[in-house]
Order: C-alpha cells, then sequence, then structure tokens
C-alpha cells in the first residue's frame, strides 16, 4: 500500500515519463473535483502532500527515483487552486505551468530539491505547484478567458 501512494496511486510506474503521468493523474483528479467539489480541492492538495510525505519517508526515500509521483499529483493538486471550474484552458495551462517548474526548478524550486529526506523529494512539487497557482491565479486576473 506504501510504494502505491508513493507511485501517484500507480502512475509512477508508467514505462515513460512517469512525472508527467503522475502530474497527468493529479490532473485528472483535480479536474474531477472542480467539477463535483471545488471546496475539497485544497484538501486533496494537502492530502495528498501529506500522504506523500508519509509514504515517501516510510519507504526510506532519501532520493527522488522516477516511479515516486505522488509529489508530482499533490504539485498538480495544488497548481490547480487558482481555478473555479475546470475549464479547458485553465487545465492546460495549470498542467503546462507545473510541469515547467518541475522541470526547469527555478529558485525556491530547485532549492528544495536539493534537499535530503521525504520533505525533499515532496518540497520541490509543492513549491513548484504553488508558485504555479500563484502565476495562474495572476494570469486569470489580467486575461479572464483563462478561467
Amino acid at each position: 500500500m506504501i510504494r502505491f501512494i508513493a507511485s501517484g496511486f500507480g502512475c509512477g510506474y508508467a514505462k515513460v515519463a512517469p512525472g508527467t503521468f503522475g502530474s497527468a493523474g493529479g490532473l485528472a483528479l483535480g479536474a474531477l473535483l472542480l467539477w463535483r467539489a471545488p471546496a475539497l480541492l485544497p484538501l486533496a492538495g494537502l492530502l495528498a502532500t501529506l500522504l506523500g510525505l508519509w509514504a515517501v519517508h516510510r519507504i526510506g526515500g532519501d532520493d527522488d527515483p522516477g516511479w515516486i509521483t505522488i509529489d508530482e499529483v499533490a504539485g498538480q493538486l495544488l497548481a490547480l487552486l487558482p481555478l473555479s471550474t475546470p475549464s479547458p484552458l485553465g487545465l492546460l495551462a495549470a498542467f503546462a505551468l507545473f510541469r515547467l517548474l518541475d522541470i526547469l526548478k527555478p529558485g525556491p524550486v530547485g532549492w528544495a530539491d536539493r534537499q535530503h529526506g521525504a520533505a525533499g523529494v515532496m518540497g520541490d512539487d509543492v513549491i513548484a505547484g504553488l508558485l504555479a497557482a500563484g502565476i495562474l491565479w495572476a494570469a486569470m486576473a489580467r486575461w479572464p478567458i483563462i478561467s
């Protein structure tokens, strides 16, 4: 069960690009929540983060192997926070922003990525998700069509 959680509920077992699949899993879950119960999205992001910290710690995750994708699920859920509905453009923007920040690892994302243990594994994606949410929020204020 711990490996299933750490793998982003199985997304991490994708043969190619497991991080992208983990993000897509988070996007699908987030879109479902935005469609049916938008108020639960922040709770889902928090729960995925806490479950991820627990699972990665339990498996002794000091590094970040590709199959651990609960961090991408959590980060993607956080990136969706500015959205109130699952608009296709908003979902695409949140996904693209999160993946870009997760791959490029600017500033605090890179710093968190260099940390050790479960906090390091989860931290870079949580920070990338929050930064993506901030950028998306600002973009939506300027260009309401995104939301």
